[in-house]
Formats: structure tokens, C-alpha cells, sequence
């Protein structure tokens, strides 16, 4: 009988650990929630991370950065066993990185690289470059089709956040198919202004792009038009297309402009099948957070994330090991296939 006592206690107890365990805890900080696609990646991560057993600590920092710090140092501790961040400002967290590699904390950098520490392991991410290269080519091809008489077109550019260390990929990206156009002369920059020291856009803010825009029209386009504008976010698009329509671009014999963006959002989709922004580019964050949560996974069994680029994103300090997904451009000619077709938004959603 004392046997089978015993027996049973241990049976007990065994089925107590395996039963009460804390699953292992994944500290998400993500940058604001003023962005839908933001709102998108927290939904899409808690997810995929809870359906592959995980607990999941999801914060949003607002874009306010000493916000974002605090956020993260609370989750170290209360002792998350990875961190997956996309920083408001990637240089910035060198401070929370070392505590979180002292407190042997692994740090997944989310779409957009963390700068300046030796304390993260792997990035998650898409082809920024390719993400520009794609804006760029829907803008000329754009212009080509609806300004086919015109020579040369008059262009202007926008860029990101300048604390986003993607938005010098967008750009760079973009110029490596505007720039041989600038050179002979098929495109004229009307304002002069080039470079993301003189584009640049703090905080991927609409309203700066449209008070950056309407100085633009009125300094530069009294008599003449502009045709076309570089744009790297749909945020940025849509204060931009306020500016360009207050001053009667898209009413009578007035030809909007070609406008791109990024990140489909329902605003711009919507948009693009009104006839004024032209194109954006997709990025499927459900594919984004399903690499994540593999290289999460792989991280805490002790295992090598898959990765395809060892090259491209150094961030200062190291080349952060990182994979990077394909964007996909679209425009009034493709978005029912590629936005619908694939799931992420239903028809409701945009007409």
C-alpha cells in the first residue's frame, strides 16, 4: 500500500509540473498604434506566437521613445524570454539591449534594424531596397502612361523618418531608378531638393508631408505642374494628395499627379480605385510574423533561425543575421488579386 502511495504522489506531482509550467513569454514593442499596419503586426505576432504555445507581452509605445525604453526594460524585468522590437528609433537601445543580454534575453529587430548594439541576434524584415526599387519604377511607369506627351516631368521626392534606418533603403532603393532619369534629364527635381538630410520625414508624419508639400506647390509650381511624387509610406501619400488637392490637382483638366506609397492600407486602397494615388507597395505581415515566430522558436530550443541575407544590414557594430521577404506593388490593375485574393483584406473592407 505504501508503494502504491507513493506511486501516485509521484504521479501527481509529474503531472503538476507538466501542467502548471509557465509557457515561455514573448516581449513584443511595437512603435505606435496611429499606423494600421502596426495594429496588423501586433495582431498577426500575438497570434502566431499563441498558436505555437507561447505567451505574448504586446506593448505600443506611441512613438514617443522614452515610452518605448520603459516599455522594454519592464518587460526584461519581468523576465520575457525573447524580445521581438521594432524601434521607433533604432538607435536608441543600446542601454535596454545590454540589460536584456545580461539577463541572457535574445532580441529579434522587427522590420526595422536596431542600430548601435552588438545585443541583437537576428532581423526580421522585407527587401527594403527592393521595397524603393518597386515605389520608384510604379512612379515613372505611372507617369509614362498618364503624362506620355510630357518632357521632361517634373518630380519631387519624399522621404521617411530619418531615425528609421529603413527609410535610407527606401530611398536609396528608389534613387537607383529615378537618378539615371535625373541625369539625362528626362526627370527635373522642380524644388532641387534630394537627399534624405533635405526629404526627409520625422516620425513617417502625414501632416509634416502636407505642410512640406503645399511649401513645395507654392514655391515652385505657379507655373508649371508637377507630375509626379516620390512617396514612402501611405501616411505620407495621403497628406500629400490633400496638399496636391487643395490646390485643384485632380478637378478639371488638372491631371493628378502619380503617387506611390507602402503598406496597403484600406485609406490608400481605396484611394488608388478613386484615381489618385497611383500605387503602394504590400507587405504581408502575416508572412512577417510567421518568420518571426520561427526564428523565436528556433532561438529558445537552442536551434539556427532559417535566414537568407548575411550581407546587407549592418547595423555599426555587427551584420546582423537577418531573412527578408518579397514586397509586391500594387496598383488599380492588380490590387483585387493580390490584396484579396491572398486573404489580408476582404471586399467589404475596401469597396
Amino acid at each position: 500500500m505504501k508503494l502504491k502511495s507513493v506511486a501516485v504522489a509521484l504521479a501527481m506531482c509529474a503531472s503538476f509540473v507538466a501542467y502548471g509550467a509557465a509557457a515561455e513569454t514573448v516581449g513584443i514593442s511595437m512603435p505606435t498604434k496611429s499606423s494600421a499596419r502596426w495594429i496588423s503586426d501586433g495582431d498577426s505576432m500575438v497570434k502566431e506566437f499563441q498558436a505555437a504555445g507561447y505567451e505574448t507581452d504586446l506593448q505600443y509605445a506611441e512613438d514617443d521613445i522614452p515610452n518605448q525604453l520603459a516599455q522594454i526594460e519592464n518587460m526584461i524585468t519581468k523576465g520575457v524570454d525573447v524580445l521581438v522590437i521594432a524601434a521607433i528609433d533604432g538607435t536608441t537601445l543600446s542601454n535596454a539591449l545590454e540589460n536584456a543580454a545580461a539577463a541572457d534575453i535574445k532580441v529579434i529587430a522587427y522590420d526595422r534594424l536596431i542600430r548601435d548594439s552588438a545585443n541583437v541576434d537576428y532581423y526580421a524584415t522585407f527587401d527594403n531596397f527592393k521595397v524603393g526599387v518597386q515605389q520608384a519604377t510604379s512612379v515613372v511607369d505611372g507617369l509614362k502612361a498618364r503624362f506620355p506627351d510630357v518632357k521632361p516631368w517634373n518630380v519631387e521626392l519624399f522621404g521617411g523618418s530619418p531615425d528609421d534606418n529603413n527609410a535610407y533603403f527606401f530611398y536609396d532603393g528608389a534613387m537607383s531608378v529615378l537618378q539615371p532619369l535625373i541625369d539625362d534629364g528626362s526627370i527635373v527635381i522642380g524644388s532641387g531638393q534630394t537627399g534624405m538630410d533635405k526629404v526627409g520625414t520625422l516620425r513617417w508624419d502625414g501632416a509634416v508631408a502636407q505642410a512640406r508639400m503645399d511649401n513645395l506647390l507654392s514655391a515652385n509650381y505657379t507655373e508649371k505642374h508637377v507630375n509626379g511624387v516620390l512617396s514612402p509610406y501611405d501616411g505620407l501619400s495621403i497628406g500629400i494628395l490633400s496638399s496636391l488637392k487643395g490646390v485643384g490637382y485632380g478637378s478639371g483638366d488638372l491631371l493628378m499627379p502619380i503617387v506611390s506609397g507602402q503598406d496597403a492600407e484600406v485609406q490608400s486602397v481605396k484611394s488608388i480605385l478613386a484615381g489618385e494615388q497611383y500605387s503602394t507597395v504590400f507587405k504581408d505581415t502575416r508572412e512577417l510574423a510567421k518568420v518571426t515566430v520561427g526564428m523565436v522558436d528556433a532561438v529558445l530550443k537552442g536551434t539556427e533561425p532559417q535566414i537568407n541575407d548575411t550581407t546587407t544590414y549592418n547595423n555599426g557594430v555587427k551584420v546582423v543575421p537577418s531573412y527578408l521577404l518579397e514586397p509586391v506593388s500594387v496598383d488599380a490593375s492588380n490590387w483585387e488579386a493580390v490584396l484579396i485574393g491572398s486573404g489580408y483584406y476582404t471586399k467589404d473592407q475596401i469597396q
